[in-house]
């Protein structure tokens, strides 16, 4: 073989090399570029389904209720009370020619009033009796022969402001001033003590004012005028200032008292929202959100206590700082500042494991909603047992479920990012707490109190949009615990601080816890001045 024929075998080995290190390369870039593509329709399809979720949240219902009837998870567009009559089958023509008689039986339904006057309300009867009462024809006086209710109607008449002037009176005894040997006997009626030194403002006035704002939702700046039309002038910064006196020097005890009672009960509901404060102590600007955290005992473990504490951030210290001590079993949602705590059992949430599924919209996401509310009608069905009866129904029936769940997740195949892979490793996550009201049944299957408790916050947030200080802050939180607990236990809360504010300040609460006690919500002495009629 001539050197010319090994060169062009030498070429062609070197060729074939290049041509194969090439097609490598380029697999491995069509490999990557595979890679970027399966991640993009991820990205892709992750942003379809939050797309889909924000336009159902803008435009779709705002329930949670799934109505999953046919396969394809399409509603029915008849909500009929009778949907089987669009079900039958189509009547033959033999069958349509038949002649067919019947009754029908109308009922006579009396409209019910939607308004109603309560039957303590006092009544007022006026009289309509003729102009005159002879005879048009003999000019005799005529005899009444009956009556007829001719209408009701409510009449409202309006508060009054009254000046209340406390006289302290001083007596001498004149015997005694006349006797050199004996020292002067003077006595001195004494006002009761009020609520804020030197103020204008009385126990009613301040009971008023408190519960406008945390019952009506009413702003202070928007109370001046209505107290103005009643003859007290007055602006909106004398009226925080009445707040917060009263709720730090008379309704804190009340709260810290509460607070004991909750801090002693085995099991607790948890939840935050976000607030605004102007002024912070931490330099942050006004904008950045503070927060107002509930508490809530569980209907099985005597009177309810709802307490709130506001705080600037959301981290785990203020939950450390509120609960110091606690070791016993807290039902929360899954944010993570629940998850450490010292000797605290964690109960997690199924609403919200649920709320995760339901944004699924695939066949799926409607196998894990539909778990969810296999739970949730057992639940519904052990409502009214005791905590005991309950656990073993949980374990029954409860349970198989659960596993069955769990297994199910564990075994399907999830991949890529998407609404569905995020609503498995939610659960997943949270296992352990999902599973802890199975073997309690004092534990609720969800954290709906803590949320339903924390809703007048968010109207208040809504009306009163922000607190300027810290101590405002403070005292909103003392008074939306009080109301909260006071209508939780059937309290009239305006009754209520009326009482507090006319009784504490002449008592020595400092002293005694027992005192307190006596005007907790749920104590008697309260049930029977201030309980709602």
């Amino acid at each position: 073989m001539t050197n010319g024929s090994f060169k062009n075998e030498d070429q062609s080995e070197k060729l074939i090399r290049l041509l194969e290190d090439q097609l490598a390369h380029a697999n491995e870039q069509n490999k990557a570029l595979s890679q970027k593509l399966d991640q993009a329709l991820d990205q892709i399809e992750f942003l379809n389904q939050q797309l889909q979720q924000l336009t159902k949240l803008l435009y779709g219902s705002k329930t949670e209720k799934s109505k999953y009837i046919t396969p394809d998870g399409q509603g029915s567009l008849f909500e009929d009370e009778h949907p089987s009559s669009f079900s039958d089958s189509e009547h033959t023509e033999e069958q349509s020619q038949q002649e067919i008689s019947y009754t029908v039986v109308r009922k006579l339904h009396n409209k019910k009033r939607n308004d109603s006057l309560r039957g303590d309300v006092e009544t007022e009867t006026i009289h309509h009796h003729p102009d005159n009462t002879i005879c048009d024809c003999c000019q005799h006086q005529m005899t009444e022969i009956g009556s007829t209710l001719a209408r009701e109607e409510a009449a409202f008449i309006p508060a009054k402001m009254m000046r209340v002037q406390h006289i302290e009176h001083a007596y001498e005894c004149k015997n005694c001033k006349g006797d050199t040997l004996q020292s002067a006997k003077i006595k001195r009626g004494k006002a009761p003590k009020s609520a804020i030194q030197r103020s204008l403002a009385g126990p009613t006035v301040l009971a008023k004012v408190i519960y406008d704002k945390f019952v009506q939702y009413l702003p202070l700046y928007r109370q001046v005028k209505e107290w103005d039309r009643y003859g007290l002038q007055t602006n909106d910064k004398n009226l925080s200032n009445w707040v917060i006196r009263a709720s730090t020097d008379w309704l804190l005890p009340v709260y810290e008292q509460m607070k004991a009672g909750l801090m002693a009960k085995s099991i607790l509901h948890v939840d935050e929202t976000y607030a605004q404060i102007i002024k912070r102590s931490d330099g942050k600007k006004g904008q950045t959100h503070a927060y107002n955290w509930v508490y809530r005992s569980v209907p099985s473990q005597g009177p309810t206590i709802v307490l709130f504490d506001s705080a600037l951030s959301r981290s785990r210290a203020v939950l450390e700082r509120f609960t110091e001590g606690y070791k016993r079993t807290i039902i929360c949602d899954g944010y993570s500042a629940y998850g450490k705590l010292q000797d605290v059992t964690f109960a997690n949430c199924w609403a919200h494991v649920r709320c995760y599924w339901l944004k699924v919209d695939s066949k799926k996401g409607r196998i894990g909603v539909n778990y969810c509310d296999k739970l949730y009608r057992l639940e519904k069905s052990f409502k009214k047992l005791s905590p005991s009866k309950r656990r073993k129904k949980r374990q029954k029936h409860s349970k198989p479920i659960i596993d069955e769940f769990f297994k199910w997740i564990e075994t399907s195949w999830f991949t890529g990012k998407s609404a569905l892979v995020t609503a498995a490793e939610y659960t997943l996550k949270r296992a352990d707490g999902l599973k802890a009201f199975l073997y309690d049944g004092r534990i609720e299957i969800d954290n709906n109190a803590a949320e339903n408790a924390i809703r007048p916050n968010v109207l208040g947030r809504k009306n009163w949009l922000f607190s300027f200080s810290e101590a405002g802050a403070k005292a909103n939180a003392i008074c939306l615990s009080l109301a909260e607990t006071s209508k939780s236990n059937g309290i009239d809360f305006y009754e209520y601080l009326k009482k507090l504010l006319m009784d504490l300040p002449n008592l020595d609460i400092h002293q005694s816890n027992d005192v307190l006690e006596q005007y907790m919500p749920w104590s008697k002495n309260i049930q029977e001045t201030c309980g709602s009629k």
